[in-house]
């Protein structure tokens, strides 16, 4: 194992003396090369984008938001090592695995040199591309991409941005700020988009505030626990990545799984909790950062204390909003929860770091969680009753 990583590390360093760029994936056991194009993940040509040979293109089943930008993750891994099955935490994966999440916007139809264009589209079911087979760079604004690494010492956090041609990404290690203009009809909204610093990569993939350590968030049963297309057809994504070689310990009965937020068929109840699930509970849960707050979302937690139901806020200050609890059953316009999550204020708004818009459906859909709730604040509820 470590002759192979020296290995990999030498001739990583041989390309560099060289000027040249790796035609295949390439594991860096240490060091953090400037270009994106330096790990040998992607291709670039022909107005497309597309992975290289070994990398299995994944999405969850409710994602995260971030400004309403589409993305494109993929996983890979060494020949001859594997991830180990977990049903609730992420899963055990080997030195060597690289993960990217590639961030990036629809462009309006007719924009003449996309990649430089300020203007772009809020998500629509007509812009979205799968990513199994690339992207197509037409109408694309590419973003950042941002990669976990496993090396010997743990995760590494690296975050790429892409230059203005789409033809490379360069390693910003102090974040960046990109300067749009979400385009939705006939309505304009500028903002800037933030590129996370390398340390604030850790806000969110720190979900352990005991061991410290950078995890990833997405990579876990209940998220992947879905059918999409890619290798093998239109399949369940445990079962794409066992028949890779990259995941062991897959149970023969039915492994957790989050409910899709824009599902009309799932209950409504179902839907808030795996929304909230995916955009908080890396904090909000019982070891993570915000485990003092006493609010614990993760798809764990039943009691309904912990869920927020008729809880008095810790240490909130302003990002109450004067309001009593952070969720009062029934009456969303009374929860703290719901109000922070619309904020786009700094010192009220949550997350705290991702985001510069609010996600008017995500809040929309918070507010029926909660107006489906029942209960009544005026009476203590029991600690293993379960909000429903």
């Amino acid at each position: 194992m470590i002759l192979r990583f020296l290995a990999a590390l030498i001739a990583a360093l041989l390309l560099s003396a060289c000027g040249g760029r790796p035609d295949a994936v390439t594991f860096h056991a240490e060091g953090n090369p400037e270009k994106l194009s330096d790990w040998g993940l992607f291709t670039v040509s022909g107005g497309r984008i597309a992975a290289r040979p070994g990398m299995v293109t994944y999405e969850l089943q409710t994602p995260l938001f971030s400004d309403y930008a589409q993305k494109w993750r993929t996983v890979w891994m060494p020949k001859g090592v594997h991830a180990t099955y977990d049903p609730d935490r992420w899963f055990d994966f080997p030195v060597g695995t690289i993960v990217t999440k590639t961030f990036y916007f629809s462009t309006p139809t007719g924009a003449a040199v996309p990649q430089t264009s300020g203007e772009v589209l809020k998500v629509a079911p007509a812009t979205y591309q799968t990513g199994v087979n690339g992207l197509d760079l037409g109408h694309v604004r590419l973003i950042e991409t941002r990669l976990l690494v496993r090396r010997e010492s743990g995760w590494v956090a690296l975050p790429y941005v892409w230059n203005a041609e789409g033809t490379d990404a360069t390693l910003e290690r102090t974040g960046a700020d990109v300067r749009l203009t979400l385009v939705d009809g006939a309505t304009r909204t500028p903002f800037d988009y933030s590129v996370p610093n390398q340390n604030q990569c850790g806000g969110c993939h720190v979900q352990d505030f005991h061991t410290r350590a950078i995890e990833p968030i997405g990579l876990k049963a209940r998220h992947l626990n879905r059918t999409f297309p890619g290798e093998g057809g239109e399949i369940n994504q445990l079962e794409r990545l066992v028949a890779a070689g990259y995941l062991t310990g897959v149970p023969s009965g039915a492994a957790p799984r989050n409910a899709n937020w824009q599902d009309d068929k799932a209950s409504m109840d179902a839907r808030g909790r795996a929304y909230l699930d995916i955009n908080c509970s890396h904090c909000h849960n019982r070891v993570g950062a915000a485990r003092t707050s006493g609010l614990w979302l993760d798809a764990a937690t039943g009691d309904a204390r912990l869920l927020g139901m008729c809880k008095p806020p810790v240490a909130a200050g302003r990002g109450t909003g004067d309001r009593p609890f952070d969720v009062v059953p029934g009456k969303p316009d009374d929860s703290i929860l719901p109000f922070r999550l619309a904020s786009t204020d700094p010192g009220v708004m949550m997350p705290e770091l991702g985001r510069s818009l609010s996600h008017t459906e995500g809040v929309d859909l918070v507010t029926r969680y909660i107006t489906a709730l029942h209960g009544d604040c005026t009476e203590n509820p029991g600690p293993k009753e379960r909000l429903r």
